[in-house]
């Protein structure tokens, strides 16, 4: 998982994030293949998942949850440094094939996959929050869909997952404001 670093306005270790919380909300129980195809999607580390790490993978990503839930600026925070104080993150400037240099959390060789995913997470979720200074996440507010985004715009707040949903809400409050005429 990489982050060009939110001024670049790339936040692809961000939707890392919430693509995981989706993948785990939608299937709790998500195996190694899954978890491991996502990584690889978002440039992850290497890993060949076992069983036992995605179970790991899986116990570690409900520390994302609540943050992911919250709009409150100081209590996003809060969370953030906690889980920096419990999963300290030593980033590195890293240079992969073909991509500019971006900014990885390295851990220990102890520290083991747990550690990876919170430290690098609660790096991305801390400067996407210094940088936007506001929760730029949420779930969407479509009925029917509680899927989690990352708020990418430069002016009003983001309420939708998806442009898909955001026509589907305008379309049926256009039906329903007909129907009253």
């Amino acid at each position: 998982m990489t982050d060009d670093g939110p001024g670049r306005g790339n936040p692809r270790g961000l939707h890392f994030i919430t693509d995981l919380a989706n993948t785990l909300q939608d299937d709790p129980e998500a195996d190694a293949p899954t978890l491991q195809a996502l990584l690889e999607r978002h440039g992850g580390p290497p890993f060949r998942l076992t069983d036992t790490d995605a179970r790991e993978l899986r116990r570690a990503a409900r520390h994302l949850t609540p943050i992911l839930d919250t709009h409150d600026e100081d209590r996003a925070a809060e969370a953030i440094n906690t889980l920096l104080d419990h999963h300290p993150a030593h980033p590195r400037l890293v240079r992969l094939p073909g991509r500019p240099w971006s900014l990885h959390t390295q851990a220990p060789p102890a520290a083991g996959l747990t550690h990876w995913l919170l430290s690098t997470c609660a790096l991305a979720l801390g400067l996407w929050l210094s940088e936007r200074g506001t929760c730029a996440w949420g779930r969407c507010a479509a009925p029917g869909c509680d899927r989690f985004f990352i708020d990418t715009g430069r002016r009003t707040p983001q309420r939708y997952c998806t442009p898909r949903c955001a026509t589907r809400v305008r379309v049926a409050a256009h039906r329903a404001q007909r129907a009253d005429e």
